[in-house]
């Protein structure tokens, strides 16, 4: 059994699972013990003692501290890589990205912990300071999803340690093997005991424990809009209520113009619709071309894909791995079957298929015909499945582009300027591309959406100080001479 961590020690539990390889079903990589609430009780209470001796450390401890994880992240990078892509499905090159992009913010924050800044003015009143600072926040509770189960606890653990914070890290049930082997190198790392707590098994009870502990005083989740929702109400419910930040998917459109130049707006959409099997909240699942364009493009588009190769993830040319598991496999096929219920016309794909080894895979499908008020075009689908809407000009695509209600990621190809800053200007997004896929973002710069997509303060660069901190005003009377 595969323990949890937990006041500086590895602890087993009274329940395990079998972490199950999405490209070969007969592939265990081992079995991971679940918490039990008295095991996130003891987590919590551990943390709540560490956190007075932490967020008082010097600037260089901690520093040291984020540099050493970034550093052994980035030095296993092919054994990690190689974890991530057998435990979720992405693609081995795909894998080897994550656990980079790891290792780069721990990198970012371990610089952070030694660019702490303040700021000290002067007052309206003769005679007086004003010091403005930032402080840590307590415990701080992170539900991470499946779908990036290295990348997206780095980027929540790492400002968490660096502004002074502990962390009771929450793991999604999929994916415990990437988050087991994160917490090795963290608790190697000089981290004291305490300050950092693995606790894997089901949100029903690690994460209700969480939101009910008073110990807690923050929670940052990603995943689904139901839960967060959930999350959102629990905390600010709560006596005292706690800081919150969702992220929590999108239905994101990528607009192609008749002036597009059309390969690279389809290598935009295949990337954007189909990488990582769909399986991300940037992916776009919307693609609204207008019509001088649109069947050349649809034509281009059904080419190119069926070039694409899915197979085993690990495997030496494959595109596009496995879905994650039977549940989303079976999410995938029952919208791909409500498309063409809806009136949709499915070009390409969307097709079980049969592999060296038993597991999960999909055809990416294609439909054209959709009308932007089918539910294929309202619901996040989370897998291969991609929806070509037309329209008769910028202005109408526009319109389409911002009829959701997500706000995570859009994009535009055009050759025209005009158009592309007229988009970024007015796309109702938090992250907008031009002529680039719309789920490729850097690791330090902001991170977030609007509408139904997040909520609360950005997440990565120097905009997570804003969730792992709150700020204080501090006065001072200096007596004039």
């Amino acid at each position: 059994m595969t323990l949890n961590y937990i006041a500086g020690e590895w602890t087993a539990a009274a329940d395990a699972v079998p972490n199950v390889n999405p490209s070969d079903t007969n592939d265990i990589l081992g079995d991971y013990a679940h918490a039990s609430l008295l095991d996130t009780e003891r987590a919590i209470d551990a943390a709540s003692r560490a956190f007075r001796n932490w967020s008082r450390s010097s600037i260089q401890t901690r520093h040291d501290c984020l540099n050493a994880i970034a550093t052994e992240i980035l030095s296993r990078k092919e054994e990690l890589g190689r974890l991530l892509s057998r435990e979720e499905g992405k693609t081995l090159p795909e894998g080897l990205g994550e656990v980079a992009r790891a290792g780069q913010i721990f990198q970012f924050f371990a610089g952070e912990c030694l660019r702490l800044a303040g700021e000290k003015l002067p007052s309206v009143r003769a005679g007086v300071d004003v010091e403005i600072t930032r402080e840590p926040l307590g415990v701080i509770g992170l539900i991470t999803p499946w779908n990036f189960p290295i990348a997206i606890p780095a980027w929540k653990i790492a400002p968490a340690l660096a502004y002074g914070n502990t962390v009771i890290f929450k793991p999604a049930e999929l994916v415990p093997g990437s988050a087991h082997k994160l917490a090795e190198i963290i608790a190697h790392s000089g981290i004291p005991s305490g300050v950092f707590n693995l606790v894997m098994g089901r949100g029903s009870i690690i994460g209700e424990a969480m939101l009910k502990s008073s110990k807690i005083a923050a929670i940052s989740f990603t995943g689904s809009v139901t839960t967060g929702k959930h999350v959102a109400q629990a905390c600010t419910a709560s006596d005292p209520m706690r800081k919150v930040q969702l992220e929590m998917g999108g239905k994101n459109p990528m607009v192609v113009l008749d002036d597009a130049e059309i390969d690279v707006a389809v290598e935009c959409a295949v990337n954007s619709s189909f990488f990582s099997t769909g399986q991300r909240c940037t992916a776009s699942s919307r693609l609204i071309v207008t019509d001088g364009i649109r069947d050349a493009f649809v034509a281009a588009m059904t080419k190119r894909m069926t070039s694409l190769v899915v197979d085993d993830a690990c495997k030496a040319g494959t595109n596009i791995g496995p879905v994650v598991d039977q549940r989303q496999l079976d999410q995938d096929l029952r919208y791909i079957r409500l498309g063409q219920d809806e009136g949709a016309r499915l070009v390409t794909g969307g097709k079980l298929l049969k592999r060296d080894t038993p597991g999960f895979y999909l055809s990416p499908a294609l439909f054209t015909e959709v009308d932007n008020r089918m539910r294929i075009a309202r619901e996040e689908i989370f897998g291969p499945v991609a929806t070509v809407i037309r329209a008769k000009n910028y202005e109408e695509a526009l319109e389409i582009a911002n009829d959701t209600p997500f706000g995570l990621s859009s994009g535009i190809c055009t050759t025209s300027l005009k158009y592309a800053s007229h988009f970024k200007r007015n796309a109702q997004a938090g992250m907008i591309m031009v002529n680039l896929p719309t789920a490729g973002v850097d690791y330090h710069v902001p991170f977030g959406g609007r509408k139904g997509s997040s909520y609360g303060p950005r997440e990565q660069g120097r905009y997570a100080a804003e969730f792992y901190t709150t700020v204080k005003t501090s006065y001072s009377f200096e007596e004039i001479a």
